[in-house]
């Protein structure tokens, strides 16, 4: 079943290009927004699996609707679409809850294939991105903390595979387990950790020296 996307942009014709984009794909875009206000409306209303979410709009940024959509809608995964590089604005939005973080200056093909990834449960977000929200998160805390005690062998082991930026298949041929295993235990180990994305777990992977030396 394709994914069913809310597309969400201030500019019209930004919006317009997407859209022709994500059907020409094969992806089914099921409503557009926007603003961050109409987003968490269309968000309630629609219910759609993927949020393409710009983060610079007036009413509301993506930001806060990205705070309020996925506070009361879980099940939803909000993907920030955006031409800023900031870090901040990367890790407010993680934080957030978003799921993912995409640049407007990838080309189609890249974009595409990275978005569908979210039905295999890979993480919307280029590798550059996540290196660069690995350092920044990992720069901001002491590396002297001790690793979470209700963390499991299993789970602090594969909290290097994702401190590396692996895919849930990699890590799974590593581990030699199936692909439903990892993302049961990236669920508990966000649920341990009280992190929304695997994203802040990777930072916190390097942050505590877990990652595998090659």
């Amino acid at each position: 079943m394709a994914l069913r996307i809310l597309v969400v942009d201030d500019h019209a014709l930004f919006r317009d290009g997407m859209v022709s984009l994500l059907k020409a794909a094969g992806l089914q875009v099921i409503g557009e927004a926007n603003n961050g206000q109409e987003a968490v409306s269309e968000a309630q209303r629609l219910k759609p699996d993927v949020i393409l979410m710009d983060i610079d709009m007036p009413v509301m940024n993506g930001i806060e609707a990205t705070r309020q959509i996925t506070g009361t809608l879980p099940g939803i995964k909000v993907v920030m679409l955006t031409i800023s590089q900031e870090d901040q604005k990367l890790v407010e939005a993680l934080r957030a809850g978003a799921a993912g973080y995409l640049l407007k200056s990838l080309n189609s093909d890249e974009f595409i294939k990275l978005l569908q990834g979210v039905e295999r449960g890979e993480p919307p977000i280029s590798g550059s991105v996540t290196a660069r929200l690995i350092n920044y998160v990992a720069q901001q805390s002491s590396f002297n903390d001790p690793i979470d005690e209700n963390l499991t062998d299993r789970e602090v082991e594969l909290l290097g595979f994702l401190g590396q930026g692996l895919p849930n298949k990699s890590i799974a041929a590593r581990l030699g387990v199936s692909e439903n295993t990892v993302k049961y235990h990236i669920k508990n180990i966000l649920q341990k950790l009280n992190y929304n994305n695997r994203a802040e777990a990777a930072a916190y992977a390097v942050r505590h020296n877990l990652t595998p030396r090659s």
